[in-house]
């Protein structure tokens, strides 16, 4: 319980800002627990790590203006398509989709690196009804992708709402956690539905992921758009590391 309760406040922590906080959980849960169902495991990390987003998207909305008219139509749209994606992967093997997923990260990693006065300045390239159909359209699609495979969706939403509505780095990260508050909710009533949460555990992480998440949170806030770039660099370089060798090099190496 120690252990994988200091791996969630580090995720909490990482989470809050940027996105990306299964890549310290997850691996800590399956080294911790290596003979358990992976659906089990990956259930109990959604009952932690949605306590820390929700506490997250609190303490970004009590200090950046949240665009709520776009915003709930792009987590209602979340939700449906993370209920989609968990659907689908019963139906269909994503072996094929997770080989895709090193190249689609580094490809997102050099885009952010060569623009790079993108997400520096706050300038939504959208308003009203049409603004909150382009979120909806980010909503559906990558909640679809959290449902039916799910590593880097923080990081993929924060990227969205950075291209595609303009917003910068720290308004990005705010609406991306409402947004995957919501994706994760429906994944995780689906996995305790199918009773894959050790409940026992799930307390303690989520008290240490809200602390990690409140921690992060201030960071963010008081360093603004050029820090939480920084920090989505490194996480999606991590997120390209990881993936990259667990399905290309691991059974080689």
């Amino acid at each position: 319980m120690l252990i994988v309760s200091l791996a969630s406040l580090l995720a909490g922590l990482v989470d809050s800002i940027v996105g990306g906080g299964g890549l310290v959980l997850l691996p800590a849960l399956f080294a911790t627990f290596p003979g358990a169902p992976p659906a089990t495991l990956f259930g109990t990390n959604k009952s932690a790590s949605i306590w820390g987003t929700a506490f997250a998207a609190v303490q970004y909305s009590r200090k950046v203006a949240m665009p709520w008219r776009s915003l709930l139509p792009a987590a209602g749209a979340g939700l449906w398509g993370s209920l989609f994606g968990a659907w689908l992967v019963t139906q269909v093997d994503p072996s094929l989709f997770r080989k895709a997923l090193p190249v689609m990260l580094v490809l997102l990693l050099l885009y952010t690196l060569v623009k790079k006065d993108m997400g520096r300045s706050h300038a939504p390239r959208f308003a009203g009804s049409q603004e909150a159909w382009v979120a909806a359209g980010i909503g559906l699609v990558i909640g679809f992708y959290d449902g039916f495979f799910g590593p880097g969706t923080g990081s993929f939403l924060v990227f969205a709402c950075v291209r595609w509505l303009g917003y910068d780095f720290l308004h990005a990260s705010a609406s991306a956690k409402f947004i995957n508050l919501f994706t994760n909710l429906s994944a995780l009533v689906l996995f305790a539905f199918q009773g894959h949460v050790w409940w026992h555990l799930a307390l303690a992480m989520a008290v240490a992921n809200v602390i990690g998440s409140l921690i992060g949170t201030r960071l963010a806030l008081q360093h603004g758009a050029g820090f939480v770039r920084q920090v989505f660099i490194l996480v999606v370089l991590a997120l390209v590391c990881k993936t990259g060798y667990d399905n290309w090099l691991k059974g080689i190496v």
